[in-house]
């Protein structure tokens, strides 16, 4: 049976404060009902994610700003800094961690600028609601063995097809440097290395 992640729950002092920051950073306001009072839903959805975040009044028991380690995943972590600042956010810069394995809590073993090698999984940075709840995205370009399904190839969005087609065009230029030879085969060579790319599993030759 399968069970995936839905909604996550970010507690907040003021509703519409939360409500204005989070659609400000382009992400999908998917409801705002108050059934009844003193109990309001407002849902919201970041660009290309399967689940949501839900804010409102009366929804967690949480004190306001004690959501931490919440994750979202970019396939450009500069890029995605550069759309947080301009849509109003105050992210951290970008770092990596001095194990090269995840992070760690707060900024312990923070080392600032990217992962040196740029790995998949190796770069983050962070960012805060206005109540302090925490946020940390990282950068994942391509997945590790057994984290996709290999028989199951998708993209949440125009933008993650987009990235992936510009990833594969240079590998592409590199295989065909590495050849010699132009390949009329292309759009197989192309569709091979993005399904491997999403599944773990090694580049075509």
């Amino acid at each position: 049976m399968d069970m995936k992640l839905e909604v996550v729950v970010v507690p907040v002092s003021d509703v519409d404060r939360a409500k204005d920051f989070y659609t400000a950073l382009g992400w999908r306001l998917d409801a705002d009902i108050t059934p009844e009072a003193g109990y309001r839903v407002v849902q919201v959805t970041p660009p290309g994610s399967p689940a949501s975040v839900i804010f409102g009044t009366s929804v967690t028991e949480q004190a306001p700003g004690t959501a931490r380690g919440l994750q979202l995943v970019v396939d450009d972590i500069e890029a995605a800094r550069e759309e947080l600042v301009k849509h109003g956010a105050d992210p951290s810069e970008v770092f990596h961690d001095a194990t090269g394995v995840f992070h760690h809590a707060g900024t312990d073993a923070r080392v600032p600028g990217p992962d040196p090698g740029r790995s998949s999984y190796g770069s983050f940075l962070s960012f805060g609601d206005p109540d302090g709840n925490g946020w940390i995205l990282q950068e994942i370009t391509s997945r590790l063995p057994g984290r996709v399904d290999p028989a199951a190839t998708s993209f949440s969005s125009a933008a993650d097809l987009a990235s992936a087609l510009r990833r594969a065009a240079a590998a592409h230029g590199e295989h065909e440097a590495r050849t010699g030879a132009e390949d009329p085969d292309w759009p197989d060579w192309y569709a091979r290395y993005m399904v491997g790319e999403q599944a773990g599993t090694p580049a075509p030759e």
